[in-house]
């Protein structure tokens, strides 16, 4: 346990070195349809914002106290399951993104990588059935995504 940890560090290490950017975004909610959402951009440079992903492609925007970064990213593959007993979902996908325009500081910003996602939540029930129309109980959805970044 203390080798992969101690593995993970050094990568983190070597990608800060080479300007490589690390966008983590953090969603959690309880009894709610509006997520919360908040993101840390590090690497190139390092910021803490608010994740505003578009309801009607595959796009997001990033708001940091200084300006924004929006990308697009694949629908990402991987493995979804619904246990039908506890309505327990787990999501493990993995996909591209790439960065497509910024403003204020980030402003001229380009790159592109890689992301995984991990989605935890509970699922609502309506007549003793898991409900897929019904908000979940609880919701937690991690995204790292890394890859190049360039500031002008």
């Amino acid at each position: 346990m203390l080798m992969r940890l101690l593995m993970a560090m050094a990568r983190m290490a070597a990608q800060y070195a080479s300007g490589a950017a690390i966008l983590s975004r953090l969603r959690h909610a309880v009894h709610s349809d509006q997520p919360t959402s908040s993101s840390i951009a590090s690497g190139v440079f390092t910021a803490a914002g608010v994740d505003h992903e578009s309801s009607t492609g595959n796009t997001a925007t990033f708001t940091f106290s200084n300006g924004t970064v929006s990308l697009t990213h694949s629908a990402g593959t991987g493995t979804q399951s619904l246990n039908p007993k506890t309505c327990l979902l787990t999501v493990n996908l993995h996909g591209t993104y790439k960065l497509t325009s910024g403003t204020g500081s980030y402003a001229g910003i380009t790159g592109s990588g890689k992301y995984q996602l991990s989605i935890l939540a509970i699922g609502a029930r309506v007549g003793g059935k898991c409900s897929q129309s019904k908000p979940p109980l609880a919701w937690h959805q991690v995204i790292n995504a890394s890859g190049p970044v360039t500031l002008p």
